[in-house]
């Protein structure tokens, strides 16, 4: 299964799934990052963390470490 890391920049996924431990999982799902959304991969840092997404309208930078414990549906 793919993760969000693995998207390309204008690549656009739903979200299956969100691992993780402790308080970033809950600060992800503050954030909007739940199972169903849609996101799109808008853009990574020169050095590739971190990761800028959209979600909602909304844009977020999240660590790639986060990133990928965040699993994809196949569209």
């Amino acid at each position: 299964m793919r993760t969000l890391d693995q998207l390309r920049p204008g690549d656009a996924a739903r979200i299956a799934r969100v691992g993780g431990q402790g308080a970033i999982v809950q600060r992800l799902a503050e954030m909007g990052v739940l199972a169903d959304a849609r996101v799109r991969m808008v853009r990574t840092a020169p050095l590739g963390d971190p990761l800028e997404i959209e979600l909602d309208g909304c844009f977020l930078s999240l660590r790639k470490a986060d990133a990928r414990a965040i699993e994809l549906c196949d569209d």
